[in-house]
């Protein structure tokens, strides 16, 4: 059997399983940690991952972050890996996260350099890593290439590292967003996660309940990009997510209507 012959075994024998899932009454799926009732705007602060990703942030955008994210509850601050140190101090003590990016936006870099950035990371601080799938791999059908780049940086990191893999559903058909979860389960990620807000897109219902149904109820489904507003994440959340990133935190947990893309 031939390479793009095993891609479209595993993807026919997934959205066989997902079919059959889906004609079965009462299927939807549960968003782990989720209730029976809508959680409370202050209860939805423990989904969100508060976040700044853009390149030109100054210090006092990161000090802004981390006095939100302690002032709301929010479960994390994201930031770009060369930040972490400098939030890790701020955050500390007061039970909020510190999530990290790997290989941000691209995920084209070598597995040997994600490693040691996450390597780097987890050292300075950083409690969860976001690392950006090698889409260009994935879209090549190279899948050994791609679950290798997971598990370099799965090695990387502690037993306590929480591991959430990016595999940008904007630029992938169905199929391929089912392998691509597929493959970060086997790899050992904690996580799938919809895309990083660089490349168009953004979390859907659709995508989350497809990413959900593939990876199971026991594994993360994490939901990015134009995530603005609480209904939003509710009807993301009834999708299956149980976490959010978003640059609009605040106003989510506040009824506002937020600005921003990620």
């Amino acid at each position: 059997m031939d390479q793009q012959e095993l891609i479209d075994k595993i993807a026919s024998e997934v959205m066989k399983r997902l079919t059959t899932e889906l004609s079965k009454k009462g299927a939807a799926p549960a968003a782990a940690g989720g209730g029976a009732t809508d959680p409370s705007p202050a209860e939805l602060a423990k989904y969100i991952d508060h976040t700044m990703l853009m390149p030109d942030a100054p210090d006092a955008a990161f000090d802004k972050l981390v006095e939100e994210a302690i002032h709301w509850g929010f479960f994390s601050v994201c930031v770009n890996s060369s930040r972490v140190s400098y939030v890790a101090k701020k955050v500390q003590g007061t039970g909020v996260k510190v999530s990290a990016v790997i290989g941000f936006p691209l995920g084209a870099m070598d597995s040997t350099a994600k490693a040691f950035e996450a390597r780097r990371a987890v050292s300075d601080g950083a409690h969860e890593l976001d690392m950006v799938m090698n889409i260009g791999a994935m879209k090549s059908g190279d899948i050994k290439v791609v679950e290798n780049d997971i598990r370099a940086v799965r090695r990387a990191t502690r037993g306590t590292t929480i591991l959430k893999v990016i595999i940008e559903t904007s630029l992938l058909t169905d199929d391929e967003k089912v392998l691509a979860c597929e493959i970060s389960k086997r790899a050992g990620a904690d996580f799938v996660k919809t895309c990083t807000g660089f490349a168009g897109g953004g979390a859907t219902p659709h995508d989350i309940s497809l990413m959900r149904r593939t990876v199971g109820p026991n594994m993360g489904v994490k939901a990015s990009g134009g995530m603005r507003n609480y209904p939003r994440a509710i009807q993301i959340i009834a999708a299956g997510a149980n976490r959010i990133g978003a640059v609009s935190s605040v106003a989510i947990v506040t009824g506002q209507e937020g600005q921003g893309g990620y």
